[in-house]
């Protein structure tokens, strides 16, 4: 079945999210992305999806899980997990690990990528939304370490499994509620305001290589390696146990020796691996891989 008709403007207060289509939806959006709905956030679900309903002109939940699960499924599962992984976040959110970074863990790295004779360290910003955390780490990078390394390569990463967040983060511009924490210094060098809006730095921008990953998927994880230092905030709080381990194994394969990982504050690896050893960092709490 197609649906080719006009959007429509107000779902009608009669259509409403079933049990049994929940419960359906809730196991498709799990077995593509890991994400789990519990059943409190069944509210949540209904909400977002209801967008893609009008977006689509498709009358009820039913009828669009019936079109999830027929030919057409393929082409419409990059929308509904762009509808349902809308997040929020700003410049400089993770101000305690970032100083870490900057005073402890990125001179560690360069150090020993001098005794090794190398010269490229690999930054990964997972879940990373509209780019503001990997832009964040450029802007430290370009700022600190740059000057002082100039021999050093340094490669930053950006992922999302949300398309759209990716394409607002390539652009590179914001709104005031997402700078209003970049230092002083920062703002004056790397952004332009313009009728209420931040451009961020070309120069900034094209340290970032912005790329769709999608964390729960074993085989695409496997082409991902080598990274010195992975944020990966505020991700595991989307997830249940089982998918959690299944992120964190593939997450810990990501990691280069001796490389770091650093989870949201309120979020932690207790009981879920032992292959990260915690480290404690002045005021922050990392991961490290022996």
């Amino acid at each position: 079945m197609s649906y080719r008709v006009e959007p429509a403007t107000v779902i009608p207060k009669s259509t409403k999210l079933s049990e049994a289509v929940f419960q359906l939806l809730r196991k498709h959006i799990y077995e593509k992305t890991g994400i789990f709905f519990a059943d409190n956030k069944k509210y949540l679900l209904e909400s977002r999806i209801s967008h893609r309903l009008l977006a689509l002109g498709i009358p009820d939940f039913d009828s669009y899980y019936r079109m999830l699960s027929n030919g057409e499924g393929p082409v419409e599962l990059p929308q509904l997990i762009n509808t349902v992984t809308i997040n929020e976040t700003f410049f400089f959110r993770n101000d305690i690990q970032l100083a870490e970074v900057e005073s402890t863990i990125m001179p560690e790295l360069i150090k020993r990528r001098m005794e090794e004779k190398t010269d490229k360290i690999r930054v990964w910003s997972a879940a990373c939304s509209s780019g503001e955390e990997p832009y964040s780490l450029a802007m430290i990078i370009r700022d600190k370490f740059m000057p002082r390394f100039p021999f050093m390569k340094f490669e930053i990463v950006g992922s999302d499994i949300n398309t759209q967040v990716l394409d607002a983060a390539r652009k590179g511009i914001y709104k005031d509620y997402a700078v209003r924490t970049v230092p002083d210094e920062y703002m004056a060098k790397y952004f332009t305001q313009k009728e209420g809006r931040f451009f961020l730095d070309h120069e900034i921008k094209k340290m970032v290589d912005f790329r769709q990953v999608n964390l729960f998927d074993r085989s695409a994880m496997r082409a991902i390696r080598g990274f010195d230092l992975i944020f990966a905030s505020n991700v595991l709080i989307y997830f249940d146990f089982n998918s959690k381990q299944t992120v964190l194994s593939s997450v810990y394969d990501c990691t280069s020796k001796g490389g770091y990982l650093f989870v949201g504050y309120s979020e932690t690896l207790y009981g879920l691996t032992q292959a990260f050893k915690p480290v404690h960092i002045e005021k922050a709490i990392a991961y490290r891989k022996e």
